[in-house]
């Protein structure tokens, strides 16, 4: 059961990321952040209610808005980058350094990681030099190198995500997830009043703004349910494997060619994730 939780977590975190970029083609980030969020919480609390769950103690809750603030920064991210520059580029690179970040945080509180976590971090480096490779589609690269921000960028928000989580005592169900929903909802509304913008969504594309909301809140929960049914190496291990997905959808639907270099570093951002999570 674990392992088809964890293989469940991975293809609708690929599934989930390649939706929200399509749909902020169609329609501006902050709106697409806003109604995938709405689904997500929608699908925390009725998951929350199922379980029956009691209410956590109030420092679970506030890791959990933490972790939301972070995690909005990052889908925000990469959405922007899914939807403007190279899948195959920014989803590994966000993979990548949302592995790495973790390890830094803990590094700096003191633990000290096994020697596979530096051997992923090693490869980190040489698989992101080889997935910003190459000229892109325009002058110079800077498709390419804006993919490779972006989606470092959006790496170090999921990576301050699962560390706040990481905080969050097991007897805390899914209520942290439901918390870092409403914080990011809160959010963006916030911002979107603050800069005068809409976030009515229009209904062209708008089932794929849901089927986002769904598939990334349905990875959390199957993320964490995985977790708490084995062995957490295991379930981070396969849970890495996501920018698989999400590249092989971008190959078909965007048509984007993976050039040999690019698909070398795709391998080296699994390998070097995988050792990092274990």
């Amino acid at each position: 059961m674990q392992i088809i939780l964890a293989g469940l977590s991975a293809l609708m975190y690929g599934a989930g990321d390649f939706c929200g970029g399509l749909a902020s083609r169609r329609q501006p980030t902050l709106v697409v952040l806003f109604v995938s969020q709405l689904v997500g919480l929608a699908a925390a609390v009725i998951a929350v209610l199922v379980l029956g769950q009691p209410v956590p103690p109030p420092g679970d809750l506030l890791w959990g808005i933490a972790g939301g603030v972070c995690g909005a920064a990052g889908l925000a991210a990469l959405y922007r980058a899914l939807a403007s520059t190279l899948v195959a580029v920014a989803s590994p690179v966000a993979a990548v350094t949302g592995a790495v970040v973790p390890v830094l945080l803990a590094l700096a509180g003191g633990e000290r990681p096994g020697s596979l976590a530096w051997i992923g971090m090693g490869l980190a480096v040489p698989a992101i030099a080889l997935l910003a490779s190459g000229p892109g589609e325009r002058a110079g690269g800077g498709l390419v190198r804006r993919a490779a921000l972006m989606g470092a960028a959006a790496g170090a928000g999921f990576g301050l995500f699962f560390f706040c989580l990481a905080h969050t005592s097991r007897t805390s169900g899914l209520w942290p997830l439901a918390a870092a929903r409403v914080a990011t909802i809160t959010l963006v509304a916030i911002f979107a009043l603050a800069t005068r913008r809409q976030l009515r969504p229009r209904v062209e594309g708008l089932w794929v703004m849901l089927l986002s909301g769904a598939l990334d809140m349905g990875a959390n929960i199957a993320f964490l349910l995985a977790a708490r049914a084995g062995l957490l190496t295991i379930t981070a291990v396969i849970t890495s494997l996501y920018p698989g997905p999400t590249v092989i959808l971008a190959m078909i639907v965007f048509r984007e060619k993976l050039t040999v270099l690019r698909a070398l570093g795709l391998v080296l951002a699994l390998a070097g994730v995988a050792c990092i999570s274990v």
